[in-house]
């Protein structure tokens, strides 16, 4: 399996890296990447679970049993205690979601997939969402495993970032880009 560069160059993909071969070694990749979109979660819902690992003032072995504590409440895999554990003792929580983003690129590219993540101004029905989905499948000739968010102060359109890639189709683009060419 290839893994890019730039994902192993970082401190959180040298991590991930590790985890992801680690699992694949045990066979439960599946199993640690269902943990790590639970804990994603719950640091997305949780502010206290946030602060804490990002809290300079709180020492190692608070950070390890309070981590330990929410791992055993969201029963967490073995492996994915025991990362946890790892990030606890050297003091590497506060980089756990770039983690998780990057083990979610290593298992996807693994997979042969690609993620997307599409910004657009209003919530995205079912039906749009699985139209643009399989038109960016077939532009990029791999499965497209789409994230959609939505940004109040756009004023329409669609913004997609596919790795590197960003397809801007938002309003206010095509409005600056026409400003531009009336310019001359």
């Amino acid at each position: 399996m290839e893994i890019s560069a730039g994902i192993q160059a970082s401190l959180a993909g040298r991590y991930a890296v590790a985890l992801f071969e680690l699992a694949a070694e045990d066979g439960v990749v599946s199993a640690v990447e269902s943990d790590l979109e639970t804990l994603s979660a719950a640091l997305a819902e949780s502010s206290e679970l946030a602060s804490l690992i990002t809290n300079p003032q709180l020492g190692r072995t608070a950070k390890a049993g309070a981590i330990e504590a929410v791992a055993k409440l969201l029963e967490l895999n073995t492996l994915t205690r025991r990362f946890l554990g790892v990030l606890a003792e050297n003091r590497r929580l506060a980089e756990l979601p770039r983690m998780i983003r990057a083990f979610r690129d290593i298992a996807a590219a693994q997979r042969g997939e690609v993620s997307a993540d599409v910004i657009s101004a209003h919530p995205l029905t079912e039906d749009q969402l699985s139209t643009l989905k399989a038109k960016l499948t077939a532009r990029e000739g791999r499965t497209v495993k789409l994230t959609s968010s939505v940004d109040p102060d756009m004023l329409g359109g669609l913004v997609v970032t596919i790795g590197s890639k960003r397809i801007d189709g938002s309003i206010r683009t095509r409005l600056n880009a026409l400003t531009q060419a009336m310019k001359g």
